[in-house]
């Protein structure tokens, strides 16, 4: 029976992560990006670990979509200019995607010890350290992969030009400009 609110969680998460990366415009994507994150602390909650769902409500949905939304407010430069959603590559995404999960799947499944019992409740965070970088080493660096390859594509997203409202094409400089310039 806990596999179908699973299920629908899973669901939600994946229906909201697409309309993230498919939504033309800024707004509507980090609002869907923030159903993705609660959907991401309800399958915490299914699965048992309450705390990681408070943690991801209050900080993620509570701090970083507040911040999100509140940043893109401030830097909303090109109100009323309509900048299309870039529509190449999408070949190219959905292969890299695939191959991603591949491999993150594969890191996952040939992680001897995942089948082992949890730590338990008493566990201290020596155990905790001891577990990521010596049981798990292979899924830890995984996902550090992963993490560095989402802060490049981050820079390189935030590194694009905007674009301009009006082309410059000529310049107009008075005469006595030049004249005071040149003396």
């Amino acid at each position: 029976m806990e596999s179908i609110p699973f299920g629908l969680a899973a669901l939600v998460t994946l229906f909201s992560a697409l309309r993230v990366v498919r939504s033309p415009n800024l707004v509507h994507a980090a609002l869907w990006l923030g159903l993705a994150l609660l959907g991401t602390a309800a399958l915490f909650a299914v699965l048992g670990a309450s705390f990681l769902a408070g943690v991801q409500v209050l900080l993620y949905i509570g701090g970083v979509m507040t911040l999100t939304l509140v940043g893109i407010m401030i830097t909303r430069r090109h109100d009323g200019l309509n900048v299309p959603a870039e529509s190449i590559g999408h070949v190219r995404a959905g292969v890299v995607s695939v191959a991603l999960f591949a491999v993150l799947a594969w890191a996952i499944s040939a992680t001897p010890g995942l089948d082992a019992a949890p730590l338990g409740p008493d566990a201290t965070t020596q155990d905790i350290g001891h577990a990521l970088v010596g049981t798990h080493v292979l899924a830890f660096e995984v996902v550090s992969m992963l993490l560095l390859a989402a802060m490049l594509g981050a820079i390189v997203i935030a590194r694009r030009k905007d674009p301009a409202p009006h082309a410059v094409t000529h310049l107009h400089v008075p005469a006595t400009a030049v004249r005071e310039a040149a003396e």
